[in-house]
């Protein structure tokens, strides 16, 4: 039985996140891609590329490849070699460092998460062409790190040692 919460839960944990990430690369996708449909000017044309840059470094390697996906990879791998069956059913949310986290990376994803959904409800009373642009940037940001979740996981479950900290209480 702990097999399955051991195996169970790290493939929960990741592909529901990997889930999450593709819908909303997917959501984000479609509505950059209505931008298109508006006569750009170079106005238009200099935000998009400016935000893609921006969001690609930003969101896409500061934030998932230095810190959120590395820190995914090694959650799930903690979940993997210490199987319980709360952390494994609720794995996304552990391998978010939701719970049975330290208290600074429990209030980190909090924060982080409020941040995002206050972002997802200003941006979306931003006309078009505008906020198909912001999505653009944003999407690309997610795809870096959807690819960096996964790269990061194999690494996790394919090498001896995944130094990445699990931000766990037991660890600190």
């Amino acid at each position: 039985m702990d097999r399955l919460w051991s195996v169970g839960g790290a493939v929960w944990g990741v592909g529901g996140i990997v889930l999450l990430l593709t819908s909303a690369i997917y959501r984000l996708g479609r509505m950059a891609f209505d931008a298109f449909e508006y006569a750009f000017d170079w106005r238009h044309w200099a935000l998009l590329i400016g935000f893609f840059l921006f969001m690609t470094i930003s969101e896409g390697y500061q934030g998932f490849q230095k810190g959120f996906s590395p820190r995914v990879a090694a959650r799930a791998r903690y979940l993997a070699n210490h199987p319980n069956p709360v952390h494994a059913i609720f794995a996304p949310f552990f391998c978010m460092g939701f719970f049975y986290a330290t208290r600074k990376r429990k209030l980190t994803s909090f924060i982080i998460t409020s941040g995002i959904i206050s972002l997802v409800i200003i941006v979306s009373y931003v006309p078009q062409p505008w906020r198909g642009i912001i999505d653009f940037g944003v999407a690309a940001g997610l795809i870096w790190g959807l690819v960096a979740l996964v790269l990061f996981t194999v690494s996790a479950f394919t090498s001896e040692s995944f130094t990445y900290p699990t931000d766990v209480p037991d660890q600190t």
